[in-house]
């Protein structure tokens, strides 16, 4: 895929700043010297990151979000349950924010993993629809956002644990538990939900025959 302008500066800048945020964090002044080293202008920087540190925190995880869809994509999951689909697929995001787990807990250190406001909170969504998608999920009514925001929900946790750099296996049996957590709650909501969706819904064809009825 072929990047603007700005990408490509932002991606220059995001690769020269991963090594300084280990060690200082996702800050201005760290900011600034990978720009410099990036050879990056003051009008390349503006292009590449209008709002500073956060775009480039952004664009951190944009990336690994894009490496994990890639490596999933290159995947045969179709002999796999769906709850094994969506774990794989959590677990391909992590793996690829792996090489920079240090840059995950600066971000945490300054309240700036992607479960915040704004756009942090895009991001979450992003990675959950990532996920879901890349399992073969392709609902289009209350189900499709159910199951997107009770993902979302359980991602704080699960990358908090992986910041304590559990075993494997550990890490493995983490995620399914959250996971069959985040299921069980989307089975009741789906009792509450569902019912009343399904009476609007018919409250608004009822609606619109009754509107029908009128013009004639």
């Amino acid at each position: 895929m072929t990047q603007t302008p700005s990408e490509a500066y932002r991606s220059r800048w995001v690769t020269a700043l991963l090594p300084h945020v280990a060690f200082d964090g996702w800050t201005d002044a760290a900011a600034a010297r990978a720009a410099k080293e990036a050879g990056l202008s003051q009008g390349e920087q503006a292009l590449a990151a209008p709002n500073g540190v956060i775009d480039l925190l952004e664009a951190f995880f944009a990336a690994a979000e894009a490496e994990a869809k890639a490596n999933l994509a290159s995947q045969d999951m179709s002999a796999l349950r769906v709850p094994d689909k969506v774990k794989r697929g959590v677990l391909a995001w992590l793996e690829a924010l792996e090489p920079n787990r240090e840059a995950v807990r600066r971000a945490a250190a300054r309240g700036f993993l992607p479960w915040g406001a704004g756009a942090a909170a895009q991001r979450t969504w992003s990675v959950a629809d990532m996920v879901w998608t890349a399992a073969g999920d392709t609902a289009t009514d209350y189900n499709r956002y159910s199951k997107r925001g009770l993902l979302a929900a359980v991602i704080p946790g699960i990358v908090m644990h992986w910041l304590d750099n559990p075993a494997p296996a550990d890490l493995d049996a983490y995620v399914s538990r959250r996971l069959q957590q985040a299921s069980g709650l989307g089975r009741s909501a789906g009792k509450v939900v569902g019912p009343v969706l399904d009476r609007l819904s018919a409250l608004k064809s009822a609606g619109k025959s009754s509107g029908r009825g009128q013009e004639n």
